[in-house]
């Protein structure tokens, strides 16, 4: 009989490498499928987050990952009134047959037969096709090859040991991203991985507002070990390390490339409007900044922190009833705030901006420690917000005139935030530059990579421009429908977002991906250090080289 079934609708070919879980026997499309178990599967290992993959009756492989474990049974009164399973026998009988595991799973990726390129799944397997566990192999054609150019290793699947996955890095700096995740799942750590992956390939070049310090030199983990930063890692020059509090980094040992200082003359209207939260400013003494720049000319701020200064030229304006003498007070009270910040001062010698940009535009990454004012959100957002506005504005510039033919596109450039939600709350993402640089994508070539443990405070609409994330443990509700808001088919993932790990596990979904992947993130040690220590060329300047030497010609050692 079953020659017979075979005869008329073969089956394809069985997977030699791969281990045989189960028979598909029910689902749909938008709700996913039901698997059972093979009575000699054992249910404890499988776990959710895990790989299948179905092979339907066309010849197609349907790529998928289990969302769900359950115990089953063909009578409900087995779980009234159990067999007695003390007799090993009895046990086995009942084990498969009577009794038996099942698993939901949610098919994300089709390959159909006699291709190799995954499509996005449109329709279902039949009932009774064989799902098979994922192999090497299968993940390699779902994900890539560190091998192949701007992909990276940042982890391997769950209770796949062994078997790496990439991430597309030039399809990751195309668009914004983010790292979530609670208070303590690793979050530094990860970004730091993604960050070394960035520069060794080349694919962008990245400014880092490093608001704790962990990011330029050296760091500790929680538990006291001693890791190497960005600049330890890439210790040919790819990495530069500025400061705006150089006595901290003489105290951490931390080798900085120079100090940033701000002049009060710098700073504009726009610069302070982003703080207007942090510094109780009403939309009215907001709107008096601008007047105050008009009236006082570059040296506002300067002659507002003056007590002595009288503000001869406002006192028409303050007669007139144009400017409220109270508003005058209470800015130039919270204003004072200023004055604690050390790399603020009345006038320095050169631009900090453009000291950052002859690095970026050079290839150089850049880390901005901010040393003991890493502890003031104030000082970090009126920085961080400073910095990339002027930068964004020279982005603009040379991106206008390369389309006219006037100059080179900028390189690509990613800029990495912490506390993101403090610069893109529904409230403020519209006052700094960080919420258009989210919503522009990549049309001036800027990106940003955002780091936060409280996804559910950034402007929805900025969420929705997040290109990729990496969600690591989240158990706040209005956190975790934040990070699933715009992904289609985030229902099944909810549950494997619930179940990871407090510590270097990560849910990835999004564009630098072809389907969400729950990893175990690639350790940040010594075999990592060397990983990065190794050649810097890409495998096509390689291949190239190579075939310069077989013409005879020179190449560059």
């Amino acid at each position: 009989m079953a020659e017979e079934l075979d005869r008329w609708f073969p089956r394809p070919p069985c997977p030699e490498a791969a281990r045989r879980l189960g028979i598909v026997v029910g689902g749909s499309l938008s709700k996913g499928l039901e698997v059972k178990l093979d009575p000699q599967t054992v249910i404890e290992g499988l776990a959710v987050g895990r790989y299948v993959v179905i092979h339907g009756r066309t010849g197609r492989r349907f790529f998928s990952i289990i969302n769900d474990v359950a115990l089953d049974s063909t009578n409900p009164l087995i779980q009234k009134t159990p067999p007695d399973v003390s007799d090993p026998f009895i046990a086995q009988v009942h084990r498969g047959t009577s009794t038996f595991g099942r698993i939901h799973v949610a098919p994300m990726l089709v390959v159909e037969a006699g291709e190799e390129e995954p499509r996005p799944v449109k329709t279902v397997p039949e009932h009774f096709s064989e799902v098979y566990e994922a192999t090497p192999e299968d993940v390699s054609l779902i994900f890539g090859r560190e091998e192949q150019a701007g992909y990276f290793v940042i982890g391997e699947p769950l209770d796949m040991t062994g078997i790496p996955v990439t991430v597309n890095l030039e399809r990751f700096v195309e668009r914004s991203a983010g790292v979530f995740g609670k208070t303590g799942t690793g979050k530094t750590f990860l970004t730091r991985l993604l960050l070394a992956g960035i520069i060794r390939q080349r694919v962008a070049v990245t400014l880092i507002f490093d608001m704790h310090n962990e990011y330029g030199w050296k760091s500790q983990d929680e538990t006291r070990r001693e890791v190497k930063g960005l600049r330890q890692l890439f210790a040919t020059g790819e990495v530069a390390v500025f400061t705006l509090d150089e006595e901290s980094s003489r105290r951490r040992g931390s080798k900085i490339d120079g100090a940033v200082y701000i002049g009060y003359d710098q700073i504009v209207p726009e610069d302070v409007d982003g703080l207007s939260i942090l510094l109780g400013l009403s939309d009215i003494q907001v709107g008096a900044l601008y007047f105050l720049r008009r009236r006082l000319g570059s040296r506002w701020l300067t002659r507002l922190l003056d007590e002595e200064d009288p503000l001869e030229e406002l006192q028409e304006a303050l007669e007139r009833g144009i400017l409220h003498g109270g508003t005058l007070g209470a800015i130039q009270r919270k204003l004072g705030r200023f004055r604690d910040f050390g790399f603020l001062r009345p006038e320095v010698p050169e631009d900090p901006v453009q000291k950052i940009l002859s690095y970026l535009d050079k290839g150089v990454n850049v880390v901005l420690e901010f040393g003991r004012y890493g502890n003031s959100l104030e000082a970090y957002i009126l920085v961080a917000n400073y910095i990339t506005r002027r930068i964004h504005e020279h982005y603009v510039y040379r991106k206008e005139a390369a389309q006219g033919g006037r100059g080179e596109e900028p390189r690509p450039l990613v800029i990495t935030v912490e506390e993101a939600h403090k610069f893109l709350d529904p409230a403020v993402s519209r006052h700094t530059i960080f919420g258009t640089i989210a919503r522009e994508l990549r049309k001036y070539n800027v990106t940003l990579l955002i780091v936060d443990q409280r996804p559910s405070g950034i402007d929805p609409e900025v969420m929705s421009q997040i290109g990729t994330r990496v969600t690591c443990l989240l158990d706040d509700e209005a956190d975790i429908r934040a990070v699933f808001s715009g992904v289609a088919g985030a229902a099944p993932l909810r549950e494997v977002l619930a179940r990871l790990d407090t510590r270097q596990q990560a849910l990835i979904m999004g564009h630098a991906v072809p389907m969400p992947v729950v990893v175990r993130t690639r350790s940040y040690d010594e075999a990592f250090y060397q990983a990065m220590a190794g050649s810097e060329k890409s495998p096509e300047a390689i291949l190239e080289e190579g075939r310069r030497l077989l013409r005879g010609e020179e190449v560059e050692v």
